[in-house]
């Protein structure tokens, strides 16, 4: 038996007093499923137990769906412990909820925990779309006079409506906005990393205060590299951090700024990994190089989330042994009632 099903059950982690020192939330009236799963997050960690979830990416909008899951299972017989799927809708420029909480809704259903992200289109671009748009000024999304800001808040409030959807269903959404902030990809990225903080504080806000959203696990996620702590918005503003890489090799040598992001308190992970590079990769990697590298270089990595497509664990070598190995955790070895209807 997976050594993940000796942590706590739910119904004591809801009902224990947390020790001092121990993790809370960013937002103090989370609800109690998001402090059960944080608390549960934590504690894999090494040397205290030295687990890692497992983590697949399943779509893009109106493309979201649980296939790739399947194919996973199909490919290794475990289904992945977290699913993440994406908002942006890169048809009409814009974004779209109802595929992707579709999917995260029967993943959460069927015990599996949930992360969402989103490539937001630029409020800046009159048109729509805009994603890596040069020369945003982020300034303008919080200007009341400002036209970007308008659209900013109409962009904020298609998500929280998405959001809010789960969380009537009663899903707890990893929420992982603003990604490879670092970068300069991006329209939001390599800007004035206090600009910067300044907008994510305000999603921050507006969802948590004006929206209630106190199913949220906010997840802060710059591309490995430079500057990947620079942009932290605050321990009171993200709840995990993560980096995003793509190589083969998992190692310091290849995936840098690990140090920096690391000495933050949060729960540390790879929020997207994809093996090769960023384009068009052959589809043969060895899984197992992931775990082996994660363990000796990334101690304090408790999950990771493999890209779709030809990244995916369904599409490479040996990800059966690596997600057969008694450290990783995935869906059916997660806590009882730690995701899905049941308590």
């Amino acid at each position: 038996m997976n050594r993940a099903r000796c942590l706590l059950p739910l119904a004591l982690l809801l009902l224990a007093v947390p020790p001092a020192g121990a993790l809370e939330p960013a937002n103090p009236h989370a609800n109690p499923r998001v402090r059960a799963i944080l608390a549960y997050v934590a504690g894999l960690e090494a040397p205290t137990n030295g687990h890692i979830l497992s983590g697949q990416f399943a779509g893009f909008g109106r493309g979201a769906n649980t296939r790739l899951m399947d194919q996973v299972h199909d490919r290794t017989g475990q289904w992945p412990a977290l699913i993440g799927v994406d908002y942006a809708d890169f048809e009409h420029g814009s974004l779209t909820t109802q595929a992707p909480n579709q999917a995260a809704i029967a993943y959460w259903k069927a015990g599996g925990l949930v992360t969402v992200s989103a490539h937001l289109f630029n409020p800046a671009n009159p048109n729509g779309g805009g994603l890596r748009d040069k020369g945003a000024d982020l300034a303008d999304l919080l200007d009341p006079g400002s036209p970007a800001h308008t659209r900013w808040m109409g962009e904020l409030e298609l998500i929280a409506a998405g959001l809010k959807e789960l969380k009537e269903a009663g899903v707890v959404v990893l929420w992982r906005p603003f990604h490879e902030m670092n970068g300069g990809w991006f329209w939001w990225g390599a800007k004035d990393p206090a600009a910067f903080i300044r907008v994510w504080r305000h999603m921050y806000d507006y969802f948590t205060t004006s929206k209630g959203l106190d199913h949220l696990i906010w997840v802060y996620s710059p591309n490995h590299g430079d500057k990947t702590a620079a942009y932290y918005p605050g321990d009171n503003y993200a709840d995990l951090a993560g980096l995003d890489a793509y190589t083969d090799f998992v190692d310091p040598a290849h995936i840098k700024g690990y140090p920096a992001i690391a000495g933050l308190k949060k729960p540390f992970g790879f929020t997207e990994y994809g093996p090769h590079g960023p384009q068009n990769p052959p589809g043969d990697y060895d899984y197992r190089r992931l775990l082996s590298g994660l363990r000796q270089n990334f101690p304090r990595a408790v999950f990771f989330m493999s890209w779709d497509g030809q990244w995916s664990l369904a599409r490479n070598q040996e990800a059966a042994t690596m997600l057969a190995d008694p450290a990783v955790v995935n869906r059916a070895a997660l806590p009882a009632g730690l995701a899905g209807p049941g308590r």
